[in-house]
């Protein structure tokens, strides 16, 4: 369970996100939707702990993350949580299987072959990213993340980057292994289309949430539009 009451963030004192509650359920895929500015990538790095809210509670998995020190922010991250980006952060003088060793050592993961298999790169293991397509790249990021077994997995515009062919198939990766393993999935986009893929959707306008929804039914990555 994620919950949060009442958050506020500043920057420069700006209020970025003015009294935003939200609960997020176990096992949950949420899409946060929201245009640029909305407050959308603010709350999933508070929600993550990459950053404090400067009032309010949040509370991820039963840690009360508003109360940790910078150095136990660290620790839960590392024990807890995945990250994926629109920026795929790989190493380029590592080839694919090292990269996403790094993230399976974070877990003492020995088994993380069969991720990079499940993401359709077992015949790339020995590639560098330059070596790499963009959509390719990008499923290394699901991998690296998925390796350290993570509780909950964050995504910031994971397909932003991405033409649709290889939009639909990093989706309908990340979306499968979210299925299949069971962990809390919170996604942020400003593609509309995403949030029918969801569960359920948050939407965020000039950092406040103003609606809340679920979908009876969830679209496939080859169902919803572009």
């Amino acid at each position: 369970m994620i919950k949060a009451q009442n958050v506020v963030k500043k920057y420069n004192s700006q209020e970025v996100l003015k009294g935003v509650s939200l609960d997020i359920n176990d096992g949950e895929f949420v899409v946060i939707l929201g245009a640029s500015g909305s407050g959308k990538s603010t709350l999933l790095s508070l929600l993550s702990g990459l950053e404090k809210a400067d009032s309010g509670l949040i509370e991820c998995n039963g840690v009360r993350l508003d109360n940790l020190k910078d150095d136990e922010l660290t620790k839960f991250r590392k024990e807890q949580v995945g990250f994926i980006f629109q920026q795929y952060f790989l190493l380029s003088h590592l080839n694919v299987d090292d990269n996403v060793k790094l993230g399976a050592n974070l877990a003492a993961n020995k088994d993380y072959g069969q991720i990079i298999e499940a993401v359709g790169l077992k015949d790339k293991m020995k590639s560098k990213p330059s070596q790499l397509s963009g959509g390719e790249q990008q499923r290394v990021c699901i991998a690296r993340a998925l390796a350290k077994n993570p509780k909950i997995l964050f995504l910031d515009e994971p397909t932003g980057a991405l033409d649709e062919k290889t939009g639909r198939e990093v989706l309908d990766y990340i979306v499968n292994l979210q299925r299949q393993k069971g962990f809390t999935m919170v996604m942020v986009t400003h593609n509309a289309n995403i949030a029918d893929m969801a569960e359920k959707v948050v939407k965020m306008n000039s950092g406040e949430i103003v609606e809340v929804y679920n979908n009876d039914a969830q679209k496939s990555a080859y169902e919803i539009g572009w």
